[in-house]
């Protein structure tokens, strides 16, 4: 009778958990980097179609990570491109500057990648945000608004090593208790071209220049 008994508190329990088991899977992770930036109301704020370079200055700042690829060193795939996903902030929600930055360590099969040739591609998409799971746009759509980014991946000089640092560290608090001996180092993503697909009919090409120029209202 007891393991009866106990048989059934757990089918009770069970069935109790199971709503928010369910919740948790299918809810959009929050408070991401630790500010919860990422539940932005996307859809309110979302620049207008027609100004690409917002758009890309936007999906940027609101993204904390992307998938950066790079041209492999590795032995077996020596030559062929390489993607990671990496963590990165262009400084605080609604106040970027447009600079993809990165905490490295030379122990990141990326960064060796980039010690031999620093040509790279970053990829950023709302499918990080609850946005696209909202309106229930796949994240391969270009309704589901994505940017890429190809330039070059340098260490930020010692001028721009305090914006770099407040930048990472707002978004991703957690950065501060990496372990030393990785040698983490900051760098940036020195962008030479922009592609932003965001609707159909292929991307809209923006320059650095519209990109930097353009600022939040």
């Amino acid at each position: 009778m007891a393991g009866c008994a106990r048989g059934s508190a757990r089918a009770v329990l069970a069935f109790l958990l199971a709503p928010a088991l369910v919740a948790l899977l299918v809810t959009p992770a929050r408070g991401r980097g630790g500010r919860g930036h990422g539940d932005w109301g996307a859809a309110e704020l979302l620049p207008p179609r027609e100004n690409a370079a917002l758009v890309a200055r936007f999906v940027t700042n609101v993204c904390d990570w992307g998938a950066l690829a790079t041209i492999s060193t590795q032995e077996g795939v020596r030559g062929r491109p390489f993607a990671d996903v990496l963590s990165l902030s262009d400084g605080p929600p609604a106040k970027g500057s447009g600079v993809p930055y990165f905490y490295l360590s030379p122990m990141q099969q990326s960064v060796s990648n980039l010690k031999e040739n620093p040509y790279a591609t970053l990829t950023m998409s709302l499918a990080e945000t609850s946005f696209c799971r909202k309106y229930g746009f796949d994240p391969q759509s270009p309704l589901c608004a994505h940017i890429i980014l190809s330039g070059t991946v340098i260490k930020v000089s010692e001028a721009e090593m305090d914006v770099a640092r407040n930048s990472l560290f707002i978004r991703h608090p957690e950065m501060k208790t990496w372990p030393s001996s990785h040698n983490w180092f900051f760098a940036k993503l020195n962008i030479t071209n922009i592609w932003v697909l965001d609707y159909f009919g292929g991307p809209k090409i923006v320059t650095p220049e519209e990109y930097y120029n353009a600022t939040f209202q």
